[in-house]
């Protein structure tokens, strides 16, 4: 009989204690949630006109007509990630080579928001509707794929 109650008292502690642990740890996976980015790849043409990857010697990024920096003065510059808003659509960027040098960048998209589940909440899905840009150093631009993502694909091909 007391080897019972010893077992039951054990139950009776242990059991609260067990549901506790696994109702805590179970947390919502958002990690396919993360913010989508423009992945933009830097390339130069050859003479005989092949495409070439190509590094810029530094590179500073910021939101056009405010204070926000994106990249700052990163040096050997071969790609980057760049964020879209999404309260409008459109987003417009400065990128500064050296201290007189830029180049001003505006990129179009459709912003749709979409449900992913209670826990994450909504989140945006952005495409790419239209680039241009100002060339001061930058030769021309092109767009490989216009939905922005978290996979990591080409986006925007800039060409120097």
């Amino acid at each position: 009989m007391k080897k019972l109650t010893a077992i039951i008292t054990a139950l009776c502690i242990l059991l609260p204690l067990t549901l506790a642990v696994v109702s805590c740890s179970e947390e919502a996976d958002c990690s396919m949630a993360e913010r989508r980015m423009l992945r933009c790849n830097i390339y130069t043409l050859n003479s005989n006109d092949s495409v070439v990857n190509d590094t810029l010697d530094s590179l500073t990024v910021t939101a056009f007509g405010t204070d926000s920096i994106i990249i700052n003065n990163q040096k050997k510059v071969h790609d980057i990630l760049l964020p879209l808003q999404y309260t409008i659509d459109s987003t417009k960027l400065v990128f500064r080579y050296s201290r007189n040098t830029t180049d001003t960048i505006l990129i179009r998209h459709t912003n749709t928001p979409y449900f992913l589940s209670m826990d994450c909440g909504f989140q945006m899905k952005q495409t790419i509707t239209g680039v241009r840009c100002s060339y001061h150093k930058l030769d021309s631009i092109s767009t490989t794929n216009n939905e922005a993502g978290i996979n990591g694909r080409e986006n925007i091909r800039l060409f120097y």
